[in-house]
């Protein structure tokens, strides 16, 4: 009761402080909300033909791309909401690095309606998480915001608490994908409870703003498969341009 009765009064004061600053988009500046419908439409899900197991668009339609063929994800499958490029990208960053934690919640909004696009499945979604130091340095966990506002769209349980990452790892950023999956090899473990929590459920969807390979996603799901989930997804709001770009590339 005392929540509600908070989160009602949070609420109102931020309608209040709205009304004398009012809010810029995330994604172009305009003023008046923080996500404007133009930047929206520029994020929808993937209408082109894409790798049926990563997501990269592909140049003709075929089951996977060069990368998956070679070396298959260790996922049932990786699904991205669009490009990590202009007002998706501008939007990601600001939640994450500069702190405007309301943008979870039209973020969560698209990822719900990309897992309908693709007809996805879950009996519980679980947020990527993040080292504690980590967690502790920016004040939140962006994959939990998400994960929370996906969850109440979808009306499915969001399970927090349940993988925890049991060592701290280099930033991804510059790795090739071999040194990638090393990087985050073992990583994250479960927690004690997780599970008998995790007992009534056979598929859940891990859910992560921005995913370059996949391998942290697959270094997550590892332990999740081990502990008897049948079926392991990841849903993220982006892929990096680059990595199209890439893979497209040794297609033409």
């Amino acid at each position: 009761m005392q929540t509600s009765v908070f989160q009602h009064l949070a609420r109102l004061c931020q309608a209040g402080l709205d009304l004398i600053f009012p809010p810029r988009c995330a994604g172009c500046q305009r003023g008046g909300t923080l996500l404007c419908s133009a930047c929206l439409a520029t994020m929808q899900p993937l209408s082109t033909a894409y790798c049926q197991c990563c997501c990269t668009p592909l140049a003709q339609p075929t089951a996977s791309c060069p990368s998956c063929q070679s070396h298959p994800l260790q996922l049932h499958g990786l699904r991205c909401v669009n490009l990590h490029r202009a007002a998706l990208r501008t939007t990601i960053h600001a939640l994450k690095y500069q702190g405007e934690r309301r943008l979870a919640e039209p973020l969560g909004l698209l990822l719900a309606q990309a897992f309908r696009y693709y007809d996805l499945h879950a009996d519980a979604l679980i947020p990527l998480p993040l080292h504690a130091q980590r967690e502790q340095e920016r004040g939140f966990n962006q994959a939990t915001l998400l994960a929370r506002a996906c969850a109440t769209h979808l009306k499915v349980p969001c399970l927090e608490g349940v993988v925890i990452r049991q060592r701290s790892t280099r930033a991804q950023v510059g790795l090739t994908a071999q040194q990638r999956r090393q990087n985050v090899s073992g990583a994250f473990a479960l927690t004690p409870d997780a599970p008998s929590r995790l007992r009534m459920y056979q598929r859940v969807v891990i859910i992560d703003d921005v995913s370059t390979t996949g391998a942290t996603l697959e270094a997550c799901a590892a332990p999740l498969y081990q502990a008897g989930i049948a079926e392991v997804w990841g849903l993220v709001l982006a892929q990096p341009v680059t990595l199209i770009q890439d893979v497209t590339e040794t297609m033409l």
